[in-house]
């Protein structure tokens, strides 16, 4: 099977994720309060190494903008607070928690290298080694994910399976044609994401991430652009 290594990866965040929803139903308040604090300080660090490992930043600023200006005029922001207040709504949570719950989680699972390097090791008919080990990475994570940001860490199976299943069926196409560039391009942007995130985490501002998630898309078309010019 082509997208076991996801498979398992789904199953770890699903599984931490519950272990961590049942310590978040007895933490006090005071308590969630410092491990959202902990994990909002976490999420700048881990953006600022990805974001500081771009190969060509001008790839990565005109994704964040030209992508920003897509994400703007479609609104992606309002369509996903209104549907994660729908879902939220059904978990008896606010719909604002579940939704940066469920970014929070996406970005940390689904940005980094060891993402697009596992696809590729995958899709090319590899033991997927690299998606066993995130796997316990990220089921480790969302241990504490889940505890402090709720059950929107649950929810990011979804993006998660459609993300990496559609990477490593790409990759058992275009696998070995896929630059560096282009890895370390969609790293670096995630990783300016996530300092975004991490900062709205702590409420520094209220950046519009998701408004911004089409500068990932734009990062994969401006390299091949930037390597053909």
């Amino acid at each position: 099977m082509i997208i076991t290594g996801t498979l398992v990866n789904v199953l770890a965040v699903f599984v931490g994720s519950l272990i961590g929803l049942l310590f978040h139903a007895r933490l006090p308040k005071r308590f969630s309060d410092i491990i959202f604090q902990g994990i909002g300080l976490f999420t700048i660090v881990l953006g600022m190494v990805m974001a500081l490992k771009a190969e060509e930043w001008i790839i990565v600023i005109l994704s964040l903008i030209v992508g920003g200006v897509i994400g703007e005029l479609m609104n992606l922001e309002q369509f996903f607070d209104h549907l994660a207040t729908r879902i939220g709504k059904l978990f008896k949570t606010k719909g604002k928690g579940f939704n940066e719950g469920l970014l929070t989680a996406f970005l940390l699972f689904c940005m980094g290298s060891m993402t697009i390097l596992g696809a590729i090791e995958e899709g090319l008919g590899g033991k997927p080694e690299l998606y066993y080990i995130k796997s316990l990475m990220d089921g480790i994570s969302s241990i504490a994910l889940a505890s402090g940001l709720g059950i929107g860490v649950m929810f990011s199976i979804v993006p998660l399976f459609l993300y990496q299943a559609g990477l490593t069926v790409l990759a058992s196409h275009f696998g070995s044609f896929m630059p560096e560039l282009m890895v370390s391009s969609i790293s670096a942007t995630g990783g300016v994401l996530l300092v975004g995130l991490g900062l709205n985490i702590l409420k520094v501002t209220s950046i519009k991430i998701l408004n911004l998630l089409p500068a990932l898309l734009f990062a994969v078309l401006a390299s091949w652009v930037f390597l053909l010019l």
